[in-house]
């Protein structure tokens, strides 16, 4: 039973009456000093914080002009402040995205406006402090950068960058969130965010070989550190162990196999997501992302594909060149990077891949558009071809699938609430007030068109869902991997040798 009050599920959604200092108790546990060093921050409060604070500041707005601009641009409006899952969700003003931005706007405007310096109670400035710094920590975290209050903005203001930016400030000063910080250091020792060492992956992947073939009866081979492979494959660890996520490296696989594509994964970069851009830090994702190039070297491939990870997808596609790059070791004719859900779509429509969609007859399909893809990426050569792939994929190997309300999908999805670093059980109450507008809507697709399951493409979502949905009337299993659907359907025409393959690997 949750130890807070779960939010009624509307059949109208309603925008909730502001409620003071509603989440005022909830912050996520601090990093200690040995999550904190290996990022490069000091391990606790530093002397003389309040004056690093403004430096730092003053060095992201002479690096960064567009951070300037958002704190300068603002005029409360108000169009954003309904936009955000976690003020519907919780009720609480300061996650409204523009009071959001004001924490950290009115020290920035005591210290860098005219206005602020000689008349402060007028424009709202303050000087730092220990309880504005508390205050930074409790409401800048709860912040998914999911970016739907940017699409809302008449000036483009996007909150995202400045939730990054405040993060960024606090880590520098020694106030760092544990979550974000401890995952981006096993990357760093082990080459994933979950730590599973060389040996766990390779044991892994190999009873997913064992698995599959017993159930196909089909040799669909998992490679692991294989040099001279066509593709490296990156994706989220989560897809190594975890429901609904390795039924979707499941699928991969099976595409792979039946494309007759020569490819690997990398224990040295085994790791799609990158945290370094939930905490803001262009370094420590410059870290990240460097260990794929170093991989994608060492094995000598000559593309890269990106499995089903939201923000691994949105760093991928937004920064990848100019995180690690360039890129031209790789063959020019393929993108750099490429989603797996771009490489399932050409085969399907290269005719490479043969289905049989009864088997997913069972379920009747709705999509969940990620924020990172949906608002801060692109696939395919059309604009809105991260909309349109997934679901044509989908359409592919299911025969029922209705999407969910028009204003909560596409550009203006929602959040699973679980995003940019809020995936924790320390913020949990927060998680599943923040997944509140996408359940309302997942419950209108059950209600009217019999929807028994939400696909998704992002490891986050599918985590955030599988813990947060039961406490709505749903049940865990409903989420499931977009390419769990292609390994149900899929028809596998092949051995390992590209000869046909036995009759049973049709009947799965």
């Amino acid at each position: 039973m949750a130890d807070f009050e779960v939010p009624e599920l509307e059949e109208i959604p309603v925008i909730p009456k502001y409620k003071d200092g509603a989440m005022a108790h909830s912050s996520p546990y601090i990093a200690k000093v040995q999550f904190q060093e290996p990022l490069g921050y000091p391990g606790e409060l530093v002397e003389n914080w309040e004056e690093k604070v403004y430096e730092k500041m003053d060095d992201l707005r002479k690096r960064y002009r567009s951070f300037q601009v958002y704190l300068d641009s603002c005029v409360k409006c108000g169009a954003c402040t309904d936009k955000c899952h976690y003020y519907l969700g919780t009720s609480d003003p300061k996650n409204m995205p523009v009071a959001r931005q004001d924490l950290l706007r009115k020290v920035y405007r005591r210290k860098f406006t005219f206005a602020g310096k000689y008349f402060p109670k007028l424009v709202g400035a303050v000087d730092m402090s220990k309880d504005v710094l508390d205050e930074w920590y409790s409401y800048l975290h709860p912040c998914s950068p999911c970016r739907r209050c940017s699409v809302y903005c008449p000036y483009g203001i996007d909150t995202a960058e400045i939730s990054m930016a405040a993060r960024e400030i606090m880590d520098s000063v020694g106030v760092g969130m544990k979550y974000c910080n401890e995952i981006i250091g096993k990357v760093y020792k082990i080459g994933n965010n979950l730590g599973l060492p060389q040996p766990a992956l390779e044991d892994t992947l190999e009873g997913l070989e064992e698995e599959v073939e017993e159930d196909t009866g089909v040799a669909v081979k998992f490679p692991l550190d294989k040099k001279g492979a066509d593709i490296l494959l990156v994706t989220p660890s989560a897809d190594f162990f975890a429901e609904p996520h390795v039924d979707g490296l499941i699928g991969y696989a099976k595409v792979f196999h039946e494309t007759g594509a020569n490819w690997t994964m990398s224990s040295h970069a085994s790791e799609a997501g990158n945290f370094g851009m939930f905490i803001g830090s262009y370094e420590n994702m410059r870290k990240v992302a460097r260990r794929i190039r170093e991989a994608a070297i060492d094995l000598g491939v000559k593309r890269i594909v990106f499995g089903e990870c939201g923000h691994a997808w949105r760093v991928a596609y937004s920064f990848l060149n100019t995180l690690a790059g360039p890129w031209d070791f790789l063959d020019p004719n393929y993108p750099v990077p490429q989603h797996i859900c771009e490489y399932t779509h050409d085969a399907i429509q290269a005719g490479k891949l043969t289905f049989d969609k009864s088997q997913n007859d069972w379920r009747t399909m709705t999509y969940h558009d990620s924020c990172n893809v949906a608002r801060a990426s692109r696939m395919g050569d059309k604009p809105g071809g991260q909309f349109t792939i997934p679901r044509e994929v989908i359409k592919a190997v299911c025969n029922n699938f209705h999407d969910m309300p028009a204003e909560t999908i596409g550009e203006a999805t929602f959040c699973c609430g679980g995003g940019g670093g809020v995936l924790t059980d320390d913020l949990m109450e927060l998680r599943v007030k923040g997944a509140k507008p996408r359940a309302e809507a997942l419950k209108s697709v059950v209600n009217e068109q019999g929807v028994t399951h939400m696909a998704a493409i992002c490891a986050i979502c599918k985590s955030q869902f599988t813990k947060v949905l039961p406490y709505y009337g749903f049940t865990m299993d409903q989420i499931v991997s977009v390419h769990q659907l292609v390994s149900d359907a899929i028809v596998l025409t092949k051995n390992d040798s590209g000869a046909a393959a036995p009759a049973s690997a049709s009947d799965e």
